[in-house]
């Protein structure tokens, strides 16, 4: 399992979209990564949906979210 808190790098002003996708390509088959994010990241979910994962968003509090992907079986 992978957690990455994004909120930091996204308050900081910057895209941790590279970092995100470093992340999955280090990822055996049955692990999953968990981001948090300031908001629903629907784009990410969109992309990592294509590359065959399948998510679980889960808002946390406020505008915080808890994503989990992992790969479709």
């Amino acid at each position: 399992m992978a957690i990455l808190d994004v909120r930091p790098i996204i308050a900081a002003g910057d895209e941790p979209f590279d970092m995100i996708m470093s992340a999955v390509g280090e990822l055996a088959d049955d692990d999953e990564l968990i981001i948090l994010a300031p908001f629903e990241p629907v784009p990410l979910e969109g992309v990592l949906s294509s590359q065959g994962f399948d998510y679980e968003a889960t808002n946390i509090g406020g505008t915080d979210w808890r994503v989990v992907f992992r790969r479709a079986k």
